[in-house]
């Protein structure tokens, strides 16, 4: 099967389960989370973004009568998370945004002739619905007649709201369904009438269809709702962007102690659009949801976490649930990241995880005169001295660190390093520390200079070397270390520690010409910049760490110690892999190294020059897999890529 031919059989499968899917939803029995739902339809709109299933939304059962909608109601655009949010900002600036609640339960139009309510009408195909009116009179907040100040309100149109059931309904009379949700759609399509009572209805628009005017904004129109005694969604007005994000951290917090289930935002214009929500997906306004990778919790304290000389801080915060794992701790990547964010031991913070990326603190929520966050606040303390060689620690902002060169953390962190980039696997971790302990090893170039007798002590007892005995564990190890004299450039300047400087970087440098150590060890910040289109401050840290190991480097290579390898012509010579997710018949890394000795290049993050994407799951949801469906980029599993060998 060629690319076209998955591509198509893969938007047959996403379109028969997003529409089996979209019917139990409708039906009041969910068979998935929304966040799973909502994977498949990111994955069919990059896919086929013109593909009919994205103008469709549910389909109702056949218990009642159908009737026309006297608005539409399409589905909406999505964001979900902050990012995607701006992306849309970008694009509709607002004087003022209006945000509302997004009400998780069931969508109902009230249609009214001069005030007086003749239909009741579900969601349906967004057209046409079912007309359940005796079940919606019996439910709280459905007005049958609209009275304003003791006289009916001439009204004819449709006003629009959710159906939805409280938390302490569901507990008390409906604990044996999944959740409200279920339990409002369920009840209000019951052909009796039956357990209607217990729902209650939440309004949130409304269409005046005789040209009587009631409102002219939609802060009117919410308010004209109230006034007229409807049951109505909370609305807050923000004056930028940033400031929805800051009220969804803060309404993410707050939903836990809400009466009713809601799963996201909606951000809206003040000026009532009429032909915008007569589309299918109106584009003016956006459901800004919230997402299973993200929550919110106490900041309690903050660890140091030490790699070689630099030092990173790690949030520790109260239990949260994110995407089904229990988390209890994050990332704050760096000083400069925690003074960005105005983080403080009490501050609320929402912590987010998606896709592959390890939990990291996105934001504090504000506090605010109405806040919940209560909390006392006291500053993070800051490590000042190396708590390994006493050295004055160095703030860049980027990155806390020891700059002692022969701090003895550093040198057995970059030793470790070399081990694991280079893959001397017989040579482990336990052993350099040993070796590193009894000062047999305190360079990389130590590591060559070790001789078999250097080796036999840390292998046989002193009994066993009185009678000398031989070691194979020794033999073994020594030549593990003498067979990686020769590698490529790239790997052996990734050997070296430096931060911000992988493998994959150094393979940069290599192939925009600086293909040489002579090459690499005279450039200057400038020319790195240039190259990765990185910040100053990267550049800095790259070229810093380059100076400080010039010598040694030199060294290996001048005294033959070490041999560059060229980049060899083989049969994926210009080609590039990704991989993502378990190996069945290997290592990840075994893979990445038969890519390189065939002359093709590996990168651990999907971008547009990429050629393939290896994983043996191609129908997840994860953001490699989104991203490369996305840019067009080949999706092979293990078995593709091993014949590609053949």
């Amino acid at each position: 099967m060629n690319e076209i031919e998955e591509k198509n059989q893969r938007i047959k499968e996403l379109s028969a389960l997003i529409t089996k899917y979209q019917k139990s939803y409708y039906d009041g029995e969910g068979e998935i989370s929304d966040a799973d739902f909502d994977k498949l339809w990111d994955e069919l709109k990059l896919l086929d973004p013109t593909n009919p299933i994205l103008q469709k939304v549910g389909a109702d059962s056949g218990n009642f009568p159908k009737a026309a909608h006297v608005m539409p109601m399409g589905s909406q655009e999505k964001a979900a998370n902050p990012e995607q949010f701006l992306a849309w900002a970008e694009k509709h600036v607002y004087e003022d945004y209006l945000v509302e609640y997004k009400l998780d339960g069931a969508s109902l139009e009230l249609q009214y002739e001069n005030g007086h309510l003749i239909k009741a009408v579900t969601r349906g195909d967004g057209a046409i619905g079912d007309d359940i009116t005796q079940n919606a009179k019996k439910m709280k907040g459905v007005i049958s007649t609209i009275y304003k100040n003791d006289e009916i309100v001439p009204f004819t149109g449709g006003i629009r709201g959710e159906v939805i059931m409280t938390h302490q309904v569901h507990k008390e009379h409906f604990s044996d369904k999944a959740n409200c949700r279920n339990a409002a759609n369920g009840l209000m399509k019951r052909k009796d009438g039956t357990g209607s009572e217990y729902l209650t209805l939440i309004t949130y628009d409304a269409l005046s269809t005789n040209e009587k005017s009631f409102f002219k904004t939609e802060q009117e129109k919410i308010r004209w709702l109230k006034d007229c005694g409807f049951n109505v969604v909370k609305l807050v007005i923000c004056k930028s962007p940033e400031r929805v994000i800051a009220y969804r951290a803060k309404v993410m917090e707050e939903r836990k102690s809400l009466e009713y289930d809601i799963d996201g935002l909606v951000v809206k214009e003040s000026i009532i659009n009429h032909e915008d929500a007569a589309r299918n997906r109106p584009d003016r306004q956006i459901a800004f949801k919230f997402s299973l990778e993200e929550a919110v919790s106490v900041l309690r304290e903050v660890e140091w976490s030490r790699s070689g000389g630099t030092y990173t801080p790690v949030a520790i915060f109260d239990e949260v649930e994110l995407n089904g794992t229990k988390v209890q701790r994050a990332s704050l990547a760096n000083p400069d990241t925690m003074r960005k964010l105005g983080v403080k031991i009490g501050s609320h913070v929402v912590i987010v995880k998606r896709g592959e990326i390890i939990p990291k603190i996105e934001g504090v929520v504000p506090i605010t005169k109405d806040s919940s966050n209560t909390a006392v606040l006291s500053e993070i303390p800051y490590p000042c001295v190396c708590e390994t060689c006493g050295t004055t620690l160095i703030d860049e902002g980027s990155r806390l660190f020891c700059p002692n060169k022969n701090c003895d953390k550093r040198i057995l962190h970059q030793l470790m390093k070399y081990q694991k980039v280079v893959d001397i696997r017989d040579l482990g971790k336990t052993l350099i520390a040993q070796l590193f302990e009894a000062k047999k090893v305190r360079s990389i170039t130590d590591l060559y200079k070790l001789t078999e007798e250097d080796l036999i002590p840390f292998f046989l007892n002193d009994d066993s070397i009185a009678n000398e005995k031989k070691s194979l564990g020794a033999e073994k190890v020594y030549n593990s270390i003498q067979s990686h004299r020769k590698m490529g450039l790239s790997v052996f300047l990734a050997g070296f520690d430096i931060d911000n400087f992988a493998e994959t970087s150094a393979e940069k440098l290599v192939n925009a010409g600086y293909n040489s150590l002579e090459k690499i060890l005279t450039m200057k910040e400038e020319d790195i910049a240039s190259v990765y289109s990185f910040a100053e401050i990267t550049a800095h840290t790259i070229a810093e760490g380059l100076a400080e190991n010039a010598e040694e480097m030199q060294k290996l290579v001048d005294d033959g110690i070490i041999q560059i390898e060229n980049p060899s012509e083989g049969l994926l010579t210009g080609k590039s892999f990704c991989f993502t997710g378990e190996l069945n018949t290997m290592k990840r890394s075994d893979a990445e190294k038969m890519v390189k000795e065939n002359g093709g290049t590996t990168k651990s993050s999907v971008t547009k020059d990429l050629s393939y994407l290896v994983t043996n799951d191609n129908s997840s949801g994860s953001s490699k897999n989104v991203k490369a469906a996305k840019l067009g980029i080949p999706v092979i599993d293990e078995m593709q890529f091993l014949a590609l060998f053949k």
